[in-house]
């Protein structure tokens, strides 16, 4: 026999994960995970804040105290929203006398002790 025959007879390297590449790959997607059901929720009340700005900057009333009242109204209604109140509200007239409000908060959010990660939110009424 000679060596090309030789290595056609030899088994091939076997192919696969390894022990050490299956816990970093699972390290890895748990991380991934646990910062997704982390910010879901953050998220999720930033989108809701939104969306009763927008109610409020549009049916509200017209003054300052009147749609500070309608938001803290709206906030009562609406589930999970406590990283902002009406105090936090930045209300102004556009050029057209249009009410806008507009908003920012942070919302820290512990992943694992002493580790934080930081989301900072902003936006206004269309």
């Amino acid at each position: 026999m000679n060596t090309t025959q030789l290595k056609r007879v030899r088994p091939h390297h076997l192919r696969g994960v390894t022990m050490v590449g299956l816990v970093f790959w699972a390290v890895l997607v748990a991380m991934a995970a646990l910062l997704v059901m982390k910010v879901v929720p953050a998220v999720t009340e930033y989108r809701t804040v939104l969306s009763m700005v927008n109610k409020v900057a549009q049916s509200g009333g017209s003054t300052i105290p009147e749609i500070r009242a309608a938001f803290e109204r709206e906030k009562q209604v609406q589930y999970g929203v406590e990283s902002i109140s009406s105090s936090d509200l930045d209300i102004s007239k556009n050029d057209e006398g249009r009410v806008i409000v507009s908003f920012a908060y942070e919302r820290e959010i512990e992943l694992v002790d002493p580790v934080y990660l930081l989301l900072k939110f902003k936006g206004q009424s269309r």
